[in-house]
């Protein structure tokens, strides 16, 4: 992208470089990096990126769109005020006559003029200045703000604070005086009274509110209404009281509650662990899953769905009738459901107006006393019977002596009797028991034995084999003389096969066969397996 020679290119050169420019705005190649090793934005135009020639940059860089013509003398610094250097004990030579500094003259100098001065008392020498000097630049010079403190802001805070607090007072001095006046003249007539409740309400003023002509003031927008050069205007006015907190003001984290600028709701509580009493905004999902939003939005659903099923209703075009049909729909809903729990209730009775439950059967508690001695028999008393649920217990079956579920192993339950664990199988006692196991201590010598035979595998001898894969004794002894016989053998008998004209009329056939010809016939018969018989 960056380049900085304008060098000729030949047409496939350029070819190449827009490819290049094309896979690094599609993010498949990597993008250009200048001197400094900053990488360059790909999708930055030719003629921003290129560099003008007479900088002679030879390597990419985007140094010419940056302000590369700095003065190192400019700066936008300011003086150091009440800054102090050095302050001498005695009045040194050249020093100001009046307060003993070296930094200025006695012509310049800004103290009280003293009636002797620091050069004859030689006390009270005031210390140095800080004598600064620097070339503002062009903005240093134009900044109206260069050198001002914001800490100084605190004495105008102050300032209002006191006003407000002052202000505060005085009304409260005002509603206590009118007050005992009204106190003092509640014998007076009818018409005093009044007047003085009018005047106490006028001076009932909300400390943390301004005054209703401000408040009016504020909330009156003029615009000009259809003119052209001016004339008549119109006044608008904003039903919001401009005292109120916006909800977008309320929790300025930026991880509080999302607000749509667009429709200007805040669906989450801003304030989830202020207190509920101080909070005047608990988001927009209260206010509509509460009070009467709720039930106009069941109010909804319910023309909606009365709509589809065929009823002419409709709840913007006639929202009285809505609203009737929907009373009409609830009297008829609570009657039918009234009417169908007296219906189960004829049927099955009804438990809550039957005698009350013995609180000893409710809490499990009785006056009852039982003593048992140390063995845990009982001495004095009787025994407490457990309550037994609807389901048989302690039935045992099939010759057991333990119900099923008495024993648990391996996350099975079973019988603890015999410890098996199908359920209805037929008690073996503690014969089962030990054969079960000598089966178990049989299978881990097993698995151990068979382990140890995988861990050590014995060595496989690797046999000699001969030419087309048959066994070679290892014994064998083969005269070369007769085996070379043998082979001349083999071949004249593999061309009497082939040529059945050279077949003589007396064959003769011995079952006497030695070990050389053997070994012929197998290094000379064809193989199936071998590639290379077509050849042979």
């Amino acid at each position: 992208m960056a380049t900085a020679s304008v060098a000729f290119k030949s047409r496939e050169d350029h070819r190449k470089q827009i490819e290049l420019e094309e896979a690094r705005k599609a993010g498949l190649a990597p993008a250009e990096v200048d001197e400094d090793g900053k990488e360059i934005n790909p999708h930055i135009p030719q003629y921003m990126s290129s560099a003008p020639w007479y900088l002679n940059s030879e390597k990419p860089s985007l140094k010419h769109q940056r302000k590369w013509k700095s003065d190192p003398n400019y700066t936008k610094s300011w003086y150091d005020r009440g800054a102090k250097i050095f302050q001498a004990e005695k009045y040194r030579k050249g020093a100001c006559q009046n307060c003993g500094a070296m930094t200025h003259t006695a012509k310049a100098c800004m103290d009280r003029p003293r009636k002797i001065g620091a050069k004859y008392t030689n006390k009270n020498i005031a210390p140095d200045e800080k004598i600064e000097s620097f070339e503002l630049d062009y903005d240093g010079k134009r900044d109206r703000w260069n050198g001002y403190d914001p800490s100084t802001y605190h004495r105008v805070i102050d300032l209002y604070e006191a006003k407000e607090d002052a202000r505060k007072k005085y009304l409260k001095e005002q509603q206590i005086k009118k007050l005992e006046e009204k106190n003092n003249n509640q014998e007076g007539d009818e018409a005093a009274a009044s007047d003085g409740d009018e005047e106490e309400d006028d001076l009932r003023v909300d400390e943390a509110k301004v005054d209703e002509s401000r408040q009016m003031d504020f909330a009156k927008v003029e615009k000009r209404v259809r003119t052209t050069g001016g004339g008549s205007t119109g006044t608008v006015r904003n039903l919001r009281i401009r005292e109120d907190t916006a909800k977008y003001l309320l929790n300025l984290d930026i991880n509080s509650a999302h607000y749509d600028p667009k429709t200007r709701s805040m669906r989450e509580d801003p304030l989830p662990d202020a207190d509920p009493n101080d909070k005047f905004y608990l988001g927009d999902n209260q206010y509509r899953n509460s009070g009467q939003a709720l039930e106009f939005k069941q109010m909804n659903i319910h023309s909606w769905e009365a709509f589809d099923k065929g009823q002419d209703m409709h709840m913007q075009a006639a929202p009285s009738q809505a609203e009737l049909l929907y009373k009409n729909f609830k009297v008829a809903k609570d009657k039918l459901k009234t009417q169908t729990k007296d219906t189960i209730m004829e049927k099955y009775g009804n438990a809550s107006t039957e005698d009350e439950i013995p609180m000893e059967l409710l809490l499990g508690q009785s006056e009852r006393q039982v003593e048992y001695d140390r063995a845990g028999r009982i001495i004095k008393g009787q025994e407490v019977i457990l309550p037994k649920s609807k389901y048989e217990e302690d039935v045992l079956t099939n010759n057991h002596t333990s119900v099923w579920g008495s024993w648990w192993k391996d996350h099975q339950w079973g019988y603890r009797c015999c410890q098996q664990t199908i359920r209805n199988s037929y008690c073996t006692g503690s014969a089962g028991i030990e054969a079960a196991e000598a089966s178990l201590d049989l299978m881990k010598a097993n698995i151990a034995r068979k382990e140890a035979c995988e861990e050590s595998p014995k060595k496989v001898e690797e046999k000699k084999m001969a030419t087309w894969g048959t066994d070679v004794p290892e014994d064998l002894e083969l005269n070369e003389e007769a085996l070379a016989n043998a082979l001349k053998k083999e071949d004249e008998r593999k061309r009497e096969e082939k040529d059945e004209r050279k077949r003589k009329y007396n064959v003769k056939h011995t079952n006497d066969v030695t070990l050389e010809e053997m070994e012929a016939y197998r290094m000379k018969r064809v193989h199936f397996d071998d590639p290379m018989k077509d050849f042979v």
